[in-house]
């Protein structure tokens, strides 16, 4: 779905629970999903998609492990960073616990998208920027205005 309002393109949000509601369904035919994810993704996707009458069949096709160890010389240089990029909410979690380890981090965070950035506030983290549409295009200006705002303090 797209919309445009006076001239301006608005996408709807590219969330798991969106894609879920919105996925085109061929009427009252059975449909079968197959839905490649990772191992640790939540259940929102096909929980979504079956509560809409879709037979889903998830393959866990990967999983993330976080480090567990992190050179000193390379977590000072990373606490002094003024923004972290992440892409996905276990990047978040790994990130959250290596700080935690270490001294108070208020730096800023820039997401993806808004799933990663709600996991990010979730576990505390107040500097949080993040794009309206998920993606590249938007993960880039969002890296950018965290940037700007460290440097206006």
């Amino acid at each position: 779905m797209i919309l445009t309002f006076w001239g301006k393109l608005f996408l709807p949000a590219a969330t798991g629970k969106v894609l879920a509601s919105e996925l085109p369904k061929n009427g009252n035919e059975r449909c079968t999903v197959l839905y490649p994810a990772s191992e640790k993704a939540s259940n929102e996707i096909e929980e979504g998609l079956s509560n809409r009458g879709f037979e889903v069949v998830r393959l866990n096709t990967y999983t993330t492990e976080p480090v567990h160890n992190v050179d000193q010389t390379v977590l000072k240089q990373a606490l002094s960073t003024p923004v972290v990029a992440v892409a996905s909410p276990s990047a978040v979690r790994s990130w959250v616990k290596i700080i935690s380890e270490s001294e108070q981090w208020s730096n800023s965070v820039a997401c993806i998208g808004e799933t990663t950035a709600s996991a990010a506030k979730r576990l505390g983290l107040r500097n949080v920027y993040y794009p309206t549409h998920p993606g590249l295009e938007g993960w880039v200006d969002s890296i950018l205005e965290a940037l700007g705002a460290h440097e206006r303090i």
